[in-house]
């Protein structure tokens, strides 16, 4: 169990980090949302994946991929809820 939680840990981390990276702009939101990004773009990708292929199955995590997927739509959906990145800077 506690390996199981590292290992989410670990997964949510590099997903968010990498979602990211792929978002243009600066996101000053700390490893820990980070992390929280990451694994809520994992079932958001497990999500659509299930509704595009199999059918809903209810709430399961994706693969790398469709973690990553995920966790840009997390982000980006994130950066508009709070307003963030709405207005240029100079």
């Amino acid at each position: 169990m506690f390996w199981t939680i590292v290992g989410w840990i670990l997964f949510g981390l590099i997903a968010g980090f990498i979602a990211r990276a792929l978002v243009p702009g600066k996101d000053d939101i700390g490893v820990l949302r980070t992390i929280v990004l990451g694994v809520v773009g994992s079932v958001v990708g497990g999500f659509l994946f299930g509704l595009l292929t199999v059918g809903l199955r209810g709430f399961q995590p994706a693969g790398w991929i469709g973690s990553i997927i995920g966790a840009i739509i997390v982000l980006v959906i994130y950066n508009k809820v709070t307003g963030r990145k709405s207005r240029p800077r100079a």
